[in-house]
């Protein structure tokens, strides 16, 4: 793969406070340029939510209600989202998910495409029995040394996701074969579907 024909893109990563819909209490947006991730120039939020953070989200990415308390709300975070986002293609593992939770609160922006490292995985190793991150990261063992935070922080799963999508993309030839199995259909940046030719 040769990563210089990659647009700008960003792997991203939320965690929200358990509610449903949720607010957000973590961002991350971490370039990948010329097939490494780019720590130098990435983003991460914390953000105090508008409702408590429940137990259970807490139980799973250790950002409790104290350790938010005096971080900014969305409001005073948001500008700073848009402008590092912009219009660069997103990927993040479920992508699905992360993309509603960023349009649902940044309603005006939108990506140039969408990657799913998920669906990438699925495309790339048919026959793994799991497809969630842990079991990726076990199966291609990235080198996460420099991956700040700990599992389940929107750093460290960026980060992750990130080492995992340079990993996948050296079995592919180019960017659009890449696409071709990374983005979800109805998602910006999916392939148009071939119109078979009608003759009259």
């Amino acid at each position: 793969m040769n990563f210089s024909s990659w647009p700008p893109l960003l792997v991203v990563d939320v965690e929200g406070n358990g509610t449903n819909p949720p607010d957000l209490v973590e961002i991350a947006a971490l370039p990948v340029r010329d097939g490494h991730p780019d720590t130098s120039t990435a983003g991460a939020w914390l953000i105090r939510p508008a409702r408590p953070v429940t137990p259970f989200a807490v139980r799973v990415h250790g950002l409790t209600n104290q350790v938010l308390a005096d971080k900014p709300g969305w409001e005073e975070t948001k500008d700073a989202v848009h402008a590092l986002l912009g219009t660069a293609w997103i990927a993040a593992h479920h992508a699905h998910v992360d993309y509603r939770a960023l349009t649902a609160h940044l309603p005006q922006w939108k990506p140039a495409g969408v990657i799913d490292t998920l669906r990438l995985a699925k495309a790339t190793y048919p026959d793994l029995p799991k497809y969630g991150l842990d079991a990726l990261i076990e199966h291609t063992a990235p080198d996460l040394s420099q991956a700040p935070a700990q599992r389940h922080r929107a750093t460290y799963d960026a980060y992750a996701t990130a080492q995992l999508l340079i990993t996948m993309a050296d079995h592919y030839e180019t960017w659009d074969q890449l696409v071709a199995a990374a983005v979800p259909p109805g998602l910006p940046g999916a392939p148009e579907p071939e119109q078979e030719s009608t003759l009259w």
